[in-house]
């Protein structure tokens, strides 16, 4: 597999990532989500009532943006995160570069109504200047004229970049209902309070399923030689394979995972949580500087 993806000791246990996107695609509301479910923070911050434990100085609360990058951490089933939310704004970007130059990894956040904008695109370009592994969180999927299918188009013709979604939509705007886990083949939906519970994929969409299936299938053998063996031999790969596949592949910067949420709904964000587990490099993995 290579030493640079090895994962040993507590320095393996550890996260250094940086929130980034253009401004108002939902970093900070996805943030608060994060540190409030791990326990790391007491409440729930929000943006829009001034509540967020990340954006605290007064002009952010009076312009409802972020301004400059705040850092908080939280663990999660064994792993410490230590994550930045980082201004989207053209006028703050700066900081933003400044913060991107000292992390391990990035979640590149897009509005599911929105896309690709101008913002994103600069964020991305210099992720790229870093050789910065990332994922891609498609948030605001309940929004009305949220749509994943232009979002994916436009992160693949405007950034050129080569998406993996790692899970499937059940619905969108109104009726986003949970996610289709294309690992596990598991539909998570909006249980009790802020859990998600798990079931069957639904029949309505093993077909789909199945064919965004195949494409991850194919992008996690294609990452290591012996998986892409067994892969031809056999057509299919255990979740411990695919996982293993998608963090070299993630790591090595040959694809970019992607998922899908609503961080104000509270969709989605528990499966982040384990992605960033499962895919993003430790300091071990990115090595010195």
């Amino acid at each position: 597999m290579g030493k640079e993806i090895l994962m040993s000791g507590k320095t393996a246990h550890i996260r250094n990532l940086a929130l980034i996107g253009h401004s108002g695609c939902g970093k900070t509301s996805l943030a608060e989500a994060l540190l409030f479910s791990t326990g790391a923070t007491n409440r729930l911050g929000k943006v829009d009532d001034g509540s967020s434990v990340l954006d605290f100085e007064p002009e952010e609360i009076k312009r409802k943006i972020t301004i400059s990058s705040a850092f908080h951490h939280y663990t999660h089933k064994k792993h410490t995160v230590y994550l930045s939310d980082t201004p989207g704004d053209d006028n703050f970007l700066a900081d933003t570069r400044a913060v991107l130059h000292v992390a391990d990894a990035a979640v590149v956040v897009v509005d599911a109504v929105d896309g690709v904008k101008v913002g994103t695109e600069k964020v991305w370009q210099t992720a790229n200047d870093y050789h910065l592994p990332r994922l891609v969180f498609v948030n605001k999927m309940d929004r009305e004229r949220a749509n994943y299918a232009q979002v994916l188009a436009g992160l693949k013709k405007i950034l050129e970049a080569q998406v993996v979604p790692v899970q499937y939509p059940i619905g969108q705007e109104a009726n986003f209902k949970g996610l289709v886990d294309l690992v596990g083949l598991k539909a998570y939906t909006k249980g009790t309070g802020n859990k998600m519970e798990s079931g069957p994929v639904p029949d309505d969409l093993k077909d789909d399923v199945e064919q965004w299936r195949g494409d991850l299938l194919n992008f996690a053998a294609e990452s290591d030689d012996a998986l892409i063996e067994k892969f031809l031999e056999q057509g299919d790969l255990s979740p411990e394979e695919i996982y293993q596949g998608l963090r070299v592949g993630t790591i090595k910067g040959q694809f970019v995972p992607v998922l899908f949420g609503a961080a104000h709904d509270n969709l989605g964000y528990e499966l982040l949580l384990d992605a960033i587990n499962q895919y993003l490099p430790s300091p071990e993995d990115r090595g010195q500087v």
